[in-house]
């Protein structure tokens, strides 16, 4: 815990620290909340590196977004700016940052009274839907540059190169296996349909916008009455199609089972989620959003289920390399589950216009 006391001692007064904490339950950054006169002050961040490989472009992405956010703010006159935008401290080395035993750390002003929500329900869907196309809009005008944190990220045509060198080399002979070889031909029959999105980049047709690529209800904050006060968790922040922030909420908003649910009959696509989080997006983006950028929404929402099982796949044919397994098999469930989605939002949503 000194340690902790040392690394915040570099951004704030350490004698002002009454204690450091262990805050929420993040997947890949390492949290603490930093107490000062009774109450949380400032929240203490490692990075993980090993993801974000690049800490002085992922520092400079979040802080050239957040300052371009809050000098909007500011010219609409909106009040409480603190509360609706993130702040990072400056350190004594005059980064966001500091380095310590290797190891990459930040500190961000505590919102106060501001809350996280698990749950999808409609309402909350569009909200999300809302606030993640505001988010999208606010950033339309931003001309200072923005790096690609994690290159290729939501690239299927990448996702789909990948798995095709997974099973060339074939390391631990996953490709005997019947049901194997059976998803790589479904995977490859839908190739070409799924890989509309970079062909209409290619011929200049499909702009790449400010993303924030992990959209989920608890990357928002609200306030005790219910309010959206801000977008959080900003380091996947980089340029993407729309269809990131839009496509990959409903992969995981609107399945009615389990990522990795071994019962595909629990897997649907919830037409009740899908509707709300569109209405909120469309009003959220209206101000910039092309007509192929929105008529193409739903192909997005097809899109994340079936590159997701892309990567799933792939992980097993390398014998489980890059996602937590808890059992031999895992990564084929999962990849039958986003399977199974792919096709129930394909069935859900043939025919709909937007």
């Amino acid at each position: 815990m000194n340690e902790l006391f040392n690394i915040a001692g570099h951004f704030i007064d350490p004698k002002t620290i009454e204690s450091i904490a262990p805050l929420g339950n993040g997947l890949i950054n390492d949290t603490y909340k930093i107490m000062v006169h009774g109450e949380p002050k400032y929240v203490l961040q490692r990075i993980n590196n090993a993801v974000f490989t690049d800490v002085d472009m992922l520092q400079n992405n979040i802080e050239t977004v957040t300052n371009h956010i809050r000098q909007k703010y500011e010219s609409q006159g909106i009040k409480d700016i603190n509360r609706r935008v993130l702040h990072l401290l400056k350190a004594d080395t005059g980064k966001t940052y500091v380095v310590e035993n290797e190891q990459y750390w930040r500190v961000m002003d505590f919102i106060a009274d501001s809350y996280t929500y698990e749950a999808v329900t409609p309402e909350y869907a569009y909200y999300a839907g809302r606030s993640f196309g505001d988010f999208e809009s606010l950033l339309t005008d931003l001309k200072a540059p923005i790096g690609e944190i994690i290159p290729d990220f939501h690239n299927i045509e990448f996702r789909l190169k990948q798995m095709e060198e997974a099973i060339a080399e074939d390391r631990v002979g996953q490709m005997r296996e019947v049901e194997v070889q059976k998803f790589v031909a479904k995977i490859r029959e839908a190739s070409e349909r799924m890989c509309l999105g970079e062909r209409l980049y290619r011929e200049g047709k499909l702009p790449k916008r400010i993303c924030h690529c992990d959209t989920k209800v608890n990357n928002m904050l609200f306030d005790k009455d219910g309010n959206v006060l801000c977008i959080i968790d900003l380091d996947t922040i980089m340029p993407s199609f729309v269809f990131s922030d839009y496509g990959d909420f409903l992969r995981s908003a609107a399945n009615t089972g389990a990522e990795d649910d071994p019962d595909l009959d629990n897997i649907h696509f919830n037409m009740e989620i899908f509707e709300a989080f569109t209405k909120g997006y469309l009003e959220g983006t209206k101000s910039f959003l092309l007509p192929i950028e929105r008529e193409n929404l739903p192909y997005a929402a097809t899109l994340f289920p079936y590159m997701q099982a892309v990567r799933f796949l792939t992980d097993y044919i390398n014998g489980n390399t890059y996602y937590k397994i808890k059992y031999p098999h895992h990564n084929l469930v999962r990849t039958r589950a986003q399977w199974r989605l792919f096709e129930e939002t394909e069935k859900s949503l043939a025919g709909v216009k937007l």
